[in-house]
């Protein structure tokens, strides 16, 4: 018999933390900023980050365009 397959991944991490703790502390970073990333570009169109209040040049837009509801008047 085999054993469980839950037993057997916890005891490969473990086997590869052993063998080569640089790749796998790496490869966690990684993922994790990865995760990170995600997150703050959900954060980033979510509350409309491209609408910036300064550019650098003039941006024509009609007035039935629905960008232009956003524009910052100041």
């Amino acid at each position: 018999m085999s054993a469980p397959a839950a037993r057997q991944s916890v005891g490969l991490i473990k086997k590869a933390w052993n063998e080569i703790p640089d790749i796998v502390g790496g490869s966690v970073l990684a993922i994790i900023g990865l995760g990170l990333a995600g997150i703050g570009l959900a954060n980033y169109y979510g509350h409309d980050g491209d609408n910036r209040k300064y550019k650098y040049g003039y941006v024509i837009m009609r007035p039935d365009d629905p960008r232009a509801a956003k524009v910052h008047k100041d």
